[in-house]
């Protein structure tokens, strides 16, 4: 399916992203529990991360993204990632891709890692994108963009400048990272227009149950903690089931102001928790 399809007037998409689970996990036979938990959940499309730390003798994102299309019957997007990945390496991913029927692609630089010394084919996911655009132009190219500007630039005009490139590049299609504040979402949709991007803008929640993991989140995306949710942390980091059942009442109130605001869709981090995934869709299921 080309996802241009599921953005249209009074449709919002609501969507979900899950990663490849570890061997210590069960592999990548382990998925079938979470997607059997998050197919009744009816997502737009699931997207999944690029597996072992960009390692491409992984098979294992282009693997789910066919289990999804084939036993799930939902439109998969393959994450792909370019910063450790030479142009042939690219080239075979692609080709992976293209046998398994799977059409769409969230392209990405990839984190720095400091024990990995990057390939130089490719910087930046403007790159990515162009490389994609002319060796395949069949696939559907989707981008990610950051409401309170990407950790690495200087300011968030730049970063929406750089944005303004990647859709030039051929990106039909944002995923934001995940924000806190819907406030800082709008205005950098508001920004983005000024800047004539006008192609869909996902907005990327994630419902974090605990404070370790929403410390750890925040220090890796640049996300700010606005005071409301840092009250709901204090007050029960104490209490597991109550932070869990608080972020998640914060995450579906997010949600319905998103919709009420008129997103063009809902891209959830599930964290391959298709429970919480559940909870937080039947809570909003009436607003598709």
């Amino acid at each position: 399916m080309d996802l241009k399809e599921l953005f249209g007037e009074n449709k919002i998409c609501l969507s979900l992203e899950i990663f490849p689970p570890k061997r210590s996990q069960g592999g990548i036979d382990a998925i079938y529990q979470t997607l059997d938990g998050l197919k009744e959940v009816r997502p737009a499309f699931i997207s999944c991360t690029y597996g072992a730390g960009g390692n491409l003798a992984d098979n294992s994102t282009c693997d789910i993204c066919s289990i999804i299309k084939d036993k799930y019957h939902i439109p998969p997007i393959a994450h792909l990632t370019c910063l450790n990945n030479s142009k042939a390496d690219i080239d075979l991913i692609l080709s992976r891709l293209k046998s398994a029927g799977v059409n769409n692609i969230l392209a990405l630089r990839g984190d720095r890692r400091p024990d990995v010394e990057p390939r130089h084919d490719f910087s930046y996911a403007c790159e990515l994108i162009s490389y994609i655009k002319e060796k395949e132009p069949g696939f559907f190219i989707s981008a990610a963009c950051y409401p309170e500007g990407h950790p690495e630039s200087d300011d968030l005009e730049q970063d929406i400048d750089h944005l303004k490139h990647k859709v030039d590049c051929g990106a039909e299609h944002l995923i934001s990272q995940l924000f806190f504040n819907n406030d800082d979402f709008y205005a950098f949709r508001d920004k983005c227009a000024a800047k004539g991007i006008n192609v869909p803008i996902e907005a990327g929640i994630m419902p974090v149950t605990s404070k370790s993991g929403i410390l750890r989140m925040v220090s890796m995306c640049g996300a700010s903690i606005p005071s409301r949710l840092a009250k709901l942390l204090n007050r029960f980091e104490d209490n597991p089931k109550a932070l869990a059942d608080a972020c998640i009442a914060y995450a579906i109130n997010q949600i319905i102001d998103l919709i009420a605001n008129d997103v063009d869709g809902i891209h959830l981090y599930t964290m391959n928790k298709p429970d919480v995934a559940a909870r937080i869709f039947s809570a909003v299921d009436a607003m598709r």
